[in-house]
């Protein structure tokens, strides 16, 4: 599905839509979506180098995210989410943000950040 450009803010606290919650986590159009192929550090991480990378990868999805993108998507996630590659210009997000080191590539189960 390719999306219309829309600049997404960062969700705020309440109901959410159209907005970034994360580096690896948007809500758009009333789905939340989880980016299949990275993991992202916490904005609530354990140590203050997570947190700070956390919202430097959260503020660049945004920002990657004001340009026409597609969302692939491959499922859901434990928490109910939509699990989805998500393309700028036919490249990955997750890729870029791992790329710029915001991101780590995805391996099946989260590691510590600090």
């Amino acid at each position: 599905m390719i999306v219309a450009a829309l600049a997404l803010a960062i969700c705020p606290p309440g109901p959410r839509d159209n907005c970034v919650v994360d580096g690896d986590t948007f809500w758009w159009s009333g789905e939340k979506v989880r980016i299949a192929d990275i993991d992202a550090p916490e904005v609530n991480g354990k140590c203050e180098h997570e947190r700070n990378l956390a919202l430097e990868s959260r503020d660049r999805l945004a920002e990657l995210l004001g340009n026409e993108f597609s969302i692939h998507r491959e499922g859901q996630d434990k928490y109910g989410r939509t699990l989805a590659i998500v393309k700028v210009s036919g490249r990955s997000v997750g890729a870029q943000l791992v790329r710029e080191g915001l991101a780590r590539t995805w391996n099946g189960r989260r590691e510590a950040w600090c």
